[in-house]
């Protein structure tokens, strides 16, 4: 059984909400890995010093949502198909929140979808984060800044 990494809890969010979100990001990184223990609510209770309620309730949300499972009188365990799940969910708002919106900007402002994927081929290609400045910078494709009206 591992001790994870653990930020300070903030006040942003309840801490039962930050510990759920913490042992995710743990089985979406590979930290936990399918069927591995995870600690006790005692454990997570005495280790960050806080009540066993608080910790009992972060498992028993990432249960409901099948994170975890019991297995009565050991432990909690990560369930083997978590990793894929949360997995899917991210790819799912990343669509939504990032994907959608920028098409939807880029439809908006008269930017060709064939210029967005090569900039984004581009950058991935690089390692780069893309910077600022308007067309693109790909090269090659004629940028986008008014095409056809120079």
């Amino acid at each position: 059984m591992k001790r994870l990494r653990w930020a300070l809890f903030d006040n942003r969010s309840p801490i039962y909400r930050q510990i759920a979100e913490q042992i995710k990001a743990d089985v979406l990184n590979g930290t936990l890995q399918a069927d591995e223990q995870v600690m006790s609510t005692n454990q997570y209770a005495a280790y960050y010093r806080i009540n066993p309620a608080t910790a009992a309730k972060a498992f028993q949300q990432l249960v409901d949502e099948g994170v975890l499972y019991k297995k009565r009188g050991i432990g909690m365990f990560v369930s083997p198909k978590a990793r894929d799940d949360l997995r899917a969910q991210h790819r799912d708002r990343f669509f939504a929140d990032i994907v959608d919106p920028m098409v939807a900007q880029a439809n908006a402002i008269g930017i060709p979808l064939t210029d967005v994927i090569t900039h984004i081929t581009h950058i991935a290609g690089t390692g780069g984060t893309g910077g600022t400045g308007g067309t693109g910078g790909t090269g090659g494709t004629g940028g986008i800044a008014g095409e056809g009206g120079r």
